[in-house]
């Protein structure tokens, strides 16, 4: 086996985690992956993967030789396509990260299209609401909203959102409309421990307010705040890319609309260290397309 092919085996290896899901990814036997993963092992002289009853870790010279793996197969699916011309479209694996209901709600039903477009190129999608690392998880790129915590990060911006003040009609037609920062207290609210906390920052007209909410409910998953929101249990606040389809529809209705909240940024996030690839960075601009 050539050493692109060995740099392919061992890539699916620690993207899946074991040998027998490398296999079926590659539409060979379990015996041809383990010998070729202990064959490389033995032309390199050092450990690449630490094999428990858990599964498979990469060593620290498995993830440095994974990262630069990735980048080779990369960059040579690329050179094929310059050579190709740009008509034939990408190709290969394109792992993406975003949280669980802004990937259910604005980047799965759009993946149709953008495959297509590249009949050549498979997308696995991880939904989670975690921060993960993306070069332990083998990510191209993530998708993440709000402030960035860690600035060694390659990000760049690409779209941004309003938040509101929403809740059910049900719900307001029960409780009555907050009008102003200071009614927040007197209304049962859900708190998104990872959309700011209870901490609520107004601007109206060059007026600043704050208020503390004391939520009785509180989540660390979007999926739970909607569904506590759609239940009539409390208003909220959230990104109107959270709710956006039950505010077109009009099963919520964002309240205080004279009062600004900050804005929520979306990032594209790139392993640090790395050249986004073509890949990525057509996904990126297919995203922008779909956001705007």
């Amino acid at each position: 086996m050539d050493r692109l092919a060995a740099m392919e085996t061992f890539v699916y290896v620690v993207e899946t985690g074991s040998f027998s899901a490398a296999a079926r990814r590659l539409n060979i036997g379990q015996p041809a992956v383990s010998k070729t993963i202990a064959q490389l092992e033995s032309r390199l002289a050092v450990r690449l993967l630490l094999r428990s009853t858990r599964g498979l870790t990469p060593t620290e010279a498995g993830l440095a030789f994974f990262e630069r793996a990735k980048r080779a197969i990369e960059e040579a699916d690329e050179a094929d396509n310059a050579a190709r011309g740009s008509a034939s479209g990408l190709t290969g694996n394109l792992r993406i990260c975003t949280a669980v209901t802004f990937g259910r709600l604005h980047i799965v039903p759009h993946l149709g299209p953008f495959l297509e477009q590249n009949p050549e190129l498979n997308i696995d999608l991880m939904l989670d609401d975690r921060n993960v690392n993306l070069v332990e998880e083998g990510v191209d790129i993530a998708l993440r909203m709000g402030a960035l915590s860690d600035s060694g990060l390659t990000a760049r911006k690409i779209a941004e959102c309003q938040r509101v003040v929403l809740g059910t009609p049900a719900y307001f037609e029960k409780h009555g409309e907050p009008t102003c920062p200071a009614d927040l207290n007197k209304h049962p609210a859900i708190v998104y421990n990872l959309g700011g906390g209870a901490h609520w920052s107004f601007s109206k007209d060059g007026e600043e307010q704050s208020v503390i909410i004391n939520g009785r409910i509180r989540v660390n998953a979007a999926e739970g705040l909607r569904a506590a929101v759609l239940s009539h249990q409390g208003l909220t606040m959230a990104s109107e890319w959270m709710f956006a389809p039950e505010l077109a529809d009009g099963s919520v209705r964002a309240v205080m609309t004279d009062w600004t909240l900050p804005i929520m940024d979306l990032w594209a996030v790139f392993p640090t260290g790395r050249m986004a690839s073509a890949k990525a960075r057509a996904f990126v601009e297919y995203v922008q397309g779909v956001l705007r």
